[in-house]
């Protein structure tokens, strides 16, 4: 039994790139991998089927209590996949809801946690989502922000964009590894190398360079352009890897919108820069 290493974020915040990293990284391929292949080693804490166990209803009947009171025993389950570590994605906050928490600490080994500039997100969250930026940025500020509740996708909780990132990174705790996307853009090998030291390991100069020359931005893009991407929403308006460049934002949002933004999160803005 193992036990989990949480890849987590809000939404369109990075996290399916730490993910092909990591596969690009461990798996040594003689090519990039596979984007459709993602979950070959990074499970996704919502995936219904493995709620069914404890439930076999379909899990559109569920409710949020139902699956709170399985939510714990996925995770315990998860620990089987490998005998060290488990990678795991979520876009769950670090939360308590219906008196159980949403990420089960007692089998949590650590976590690395994506923050992006709120702006640029909600420019790529409202393409993602099919709807309008206008709307998105009032999710994005939600409280009570959640998805999932399908035969495919358990309830997830966000809460807003700012208590997402709080709930990661309020703590001092040396288990969360906290990522800027923006440096993931900006300075790579800076940023992905001691993802590796983080986890335990002192990563070879040729075998980094080689795993972060595959999971390239534009890697990820044309391998959507030729084979499509299952994780791909149905009523997204766009493709799922953008333009993927920090400050694009500046060339969508109006102003209102932008300052709305600031003023939904400023706080959480300036303590990671974005301000």
């Amino acid at each position: 039994m193992g036990q989990l290493v949480w890849i987590a974020s809000y939404p369109k915040s990075g996290n399916t790139w730490i993910r092909a990293f990591l596969h690009n990284y461990i798996r040594q391929p003689d090519a990039p991998y596979d984007i459709n292949r993602l979950t070959d080693l990074t499970a996704a804490d919502t995936n219904a089927e493995r709620y069914h166990r404890y439930d076999p209803r379909p899990a559109s009947q569920y409710t949020i209590a139902d699956v709170q009171r399985m939510r714990r025993l996925v995770h315990h389950d998860l620990t089987a996949l490998d005998s060290t570590l488990v990678f795991v994605k979520t876009h769950n906050a670090k939360l308590q809801v219906a008196g159980a928490p949403l990420i089960t600490p007692e089998v949590t080994a650590g976590t690395i946690y994506i923050v992006r500039d709120p702006r640029d997100v909600a420019v790529s969250y409202s393409r993602h989502r099919g709807r309008s930026i206008d709307d998105t940025i009032a999710f994005m500020a939600d409280a009570e922000a959640a998805t999932g509740g399908t035969d495919a996708k358990v309830y997830e909780r966000f809460g807003s964009w700012s208590e997402h990132v709080h709930s990661w990174t309020s703590s001092s705790d040396p288990r969360v590894h906290v990522v800027r996307y923006e440096a993931l853009v900006n300075a790579p090998e800076a940023t992905f190398g001691p993802q590796i030291r983080w986890l335990g390991q002192e990563p070879p100069q040729e075998r980094l360079s080689r795993a972060i020359r595959f999971s390239a931005f534009g890697v990820l893009r044309a391998q959507e352009q030729v084979d499509g991407f299952k994780e791909r929403v149905a009523e997204s308006t766009g493709p799922f890897f953008g333009t993927g460049q920090p400050g694009h934002w500046r060339t969508v949002l109006r102003p209102a919108q932008q300052a709305q933004i600031e003023r939904d999160h400023g706080t959480m803005m300036r303590r990671f820069g974005y301000l």
